[in-house]
């Protein structure tokens, strides 16, 4: 089933962005949802201890951020992240995990999520990555964007990109929106989306603009 993609959902009456937990240690699903419960405009309707369980409960509970741990037992954060966008459920995932080496951090965005953080951040801006996350938005703690940018230094001048990402990239430098992105090419924009973090992830930037000027340079 095929949702609109308009932008993450809020909850019908308050607004607030619903929110899955996904981690394998009950005491750390409960410390988050205490902290986003709290934060005000967050609505935390579902938790998960393992990647088959979120799928499940993203599939009942339709949240707009899944917060998804990598490390777990049985269906790991990354195959569950690739399941949940693959069934396009609404959702958008952002990682917490304490791992923030280049390989994880490759995997996970390469199976289309789009914002991560670690969990040595502080409690505001993991409140402030979510509501990020609802806007459309991509947030990296500090860490990863320094492994992503120290990634693009040690990169041979050469990338390999696939000829789709040069579509979409090459739109992006035009200055098209995502939405007339997937207008153009005929995708949705949650595909755009995916090819974008993935493009990201491969030439080292961490936004549009930075794609686009990298674009400028190298297409």
């Amino acid at each position: 089933m095929t949702l609109p993609t308009t932008g993450p959902a809020t909850g019908p009456a308050t607004g607030a962005v619903r929110v899955v937990l996904v981690d394998d240690h009950a005491v750390v699903r409960t410390g988050l949802a205490q902290l986003l419960t709290g934060a005000g405009g967050i609505d935390v309707v579902g938790q998960a201890g393992d990647g088959a369980e979120a799928l499940e409960v993203v599939r009942r509970t339709r949240p707009a951020v899944v917060v998804m741990d990598l490390q777990m037992p049985g269906v790991d954060g990354v195959a569950a992240t690739r399941s949940i966008l693959a069934e396009e459920l609404g959702a958008e995932v952002v990682v917490l995990t304490s791992f923030s080496d280049n390989a994880r951090i490759a995997a996970a965005l390469d199976a289309g999520a789009v914002g991560y953080l670690l969990k040595d951040a502080d409690p505001e801006d993991l409140i402030e990555g979510i509501r990020a996350v609802s806007r459309g938005e991509s947030p990296l703690h500090p860490k990863v964007a320094r492994q992503l940018l120290t990634a693009r230094h040690a990169a041979p001048a050469s990338v390999d990109l696939t000829p789709r990402e040069r579509e979409v990239l090459g739109l992006v430098r035009e200055g098209l929106a995502n939405k007339q992105v997937a207008r153009r090419l005929g995708i949705s924009e949650r595909t755009v989306k995916a090819h974008l973090t993935s493009v990201f992830q491969r030439i080292g930037v961490t936004d549009r603009t930075q794609a686009a000027l990298w674009a400028e340079r190298n297409l």
